[in-house]
């Protein structure tokens, strides 16, 4: 028996409050031990150490080996604004007529800020040259009202040191953890890296590859031809087949053949071309020939396509003929490039021609250029949410419980903590937490 649906409203809470994070957990826990030491040792109030658990918000992060560079970084920092503060405070202290002098004490402020920085620079340790600036003026800044600066420096760090070990400590230790078999995840090639020109970053295929070998169903998704996931993931091993060409293919990376395409009919697909030949546009033709994108260029080739011809002839991945027949059955899509007002008012132009001729027409942005678009035209049964179903279909004659789970990002891609901000929301819902009342819901459902 497949796995029962959630109702709406449950539904629509679950979009609201999403899974409890591993990182936020273990923050709160690795804060608690701070406090909890501080408390022990009879602090109270105003006179708390909250430097230990600022050190463990900041240090703790998804993966160990973050947590341990942040945490080498705030200690650096640290030692380097403690350093400085501490000797400009004896100094200080040394002279105490510089108390009437509050000019020439900021002056030498601003020069500690200068000292701390560029330390930090010399060090090789840019990365914390900014905490070292900000503890160097904590440490300072109440002068002349600082007793026992060398404790004050001192606390400081012990203080950096307790928050660095409790969140290494912490992080080490793992939380109990279901892994979520049941799910197929769809992601989109475009949340990973901004168009397909653009490399993936090493560090999302990383993840991508370590979720998928620990047995995540990940589907990734692309409005292009399987090209882009050949080039970049050759090493790595899915167990789901790819959604392709805006959903007109479905596509096995790992044994590189199309399971299933959505063609355009024979007949409509010479009436199309015939009216794109009327209208004198010049157009490329995707067909899928034996297991390989074959892609045909019919008319005077414009200079907006040549550019993109070009750029794309270079792939290895991507059969480009220049002559030759092909069996019209096979056809894809037709994909016309122009200016963004041509592109425009030729979908304008076809629109009641494609209705009737049931086929779809799509404008997309062409990457790397400037106000140059494409229109595809594919059949009208070629949508994404038709491929996931198709891929669900192919899945579930293994496994009928398997259910889909989209993974997008709320914005448009814009640096590669996108990518790893998605992937990691992915791991959350593959490996989500095991409460002890999500086990008594489970047996109630």
């Amino acid at each position: 028996m497949g796995k029962k649906e959630k109702s709406p409203a449950r539904q629509a809470l679950s979009r609201l409050l999403p899974p409890l994070g591993q990182r936020i957990v273990k923050t709160a826990v690795a804060v608690f031990l701070c406090l909890l030491y501080y408390w022990l040792r009879g602090y109270r109030g105003m006179n708390m150490n909250t430097e230990a658990g600022i050190t463990a918000i900041i240090c703790m992060q998804p993966y160990l080996h973050d947590t341990r560079d942040f945490a080498v970084s705030r200690l650096t920092g640290t030692l380097i604004g403690s350093f400085w503060g501490l000797l400009l405070l004896l100094v200080l202290l040394a002279a105490p007529e510089l108390e009437n002098h509050l000019f020439l004490v900021y002056t030498m402020m601003g020069l500690g800020v200068l000292a701390s920085l560029y330390t930090a620079v010399l060090l090789r340790r840019a990365d914390a040259s900014g905490l070292a600036a900000i503890v160097f003026l904590c440490i300072v800044i109440a002068f002349p009202e600082i007793e026992e600066p060398l404790r004050q420096a001192g606390d400081r760090i012990f203080g950096v040191l307790l928050g660095t070990g409790v969140a290494i400590g912490v992080n080490t230790f793992r939380l109990p953890r279901s892994k979520n078999r049941e799910a197929v995840f769809f992601v989109r090639a475009r949340d990973l890296a901004p168009d397909r020109f653009s490399q993936i970053p090493s560090s999302a295929l990383y993840r991508l590859n370590y979720l998928s070998q620990d047995g995540a169903r990940i589907c990734l998704m692309s409005e292009h031809a399987p090209a882009f996931f050949t080039l970049q993931m050759s090493q790595t091993v899915f167990s789901v087949p790819l959604v392709v060409m805006g959903g007109a293919a479905i596509y096995d990376l790992n044994e590189q053949t199309y399971l299933y395409t959505e063609n355009i009919r024979p007949q409509d697909s010479r009436r199309m071309r015939e009216y794109l030949d009327r209208m004198g546009l010049s157009y490329f033709i995707y067909t899928v020939h034996s297991h390989r994108t074959c892609i045909f260029h019919s008319g005077d080739m414009r200079e907006e396509e040549r550019v993109i011809y070009n750029r794309m002839k270079r792939s290895p991945y991507r059969d480009y003929l220049d002559e030759g027949d092909f069996p019209p059955e096979e056809i894809v899509y037709l994909k016309v490039i122009g200016t963004d007002q041509e592109t425009a008012r030729w979908l304008a132009t076809l629109q009641s021609f494609l209705h009737s001729r049931h086929l779809r027409g799509v404008i997309r942005r062409e990457a790397g250029t400037s106000g140059i678009s494409a229109l595809y035209i594919y059949s009208a049964r070629v949508s994404v949410k038709l491929a996931e179903n198709k891929v669900m279909e192919l899945l579930r004659k293994e496994d009928p419980k398997l259910q889909p789970v989209e993974v997008f990002l709320d914005r448009p891609y814009q640096s590669e903590h996108d990518a790893m901000q998605l992937l990691h929301r992915l791991g959350n819902l593959y490996e989500p937490l095991r409460l002890p009342w999500k086990k008594e819901q489970k047996a109630e459902e």
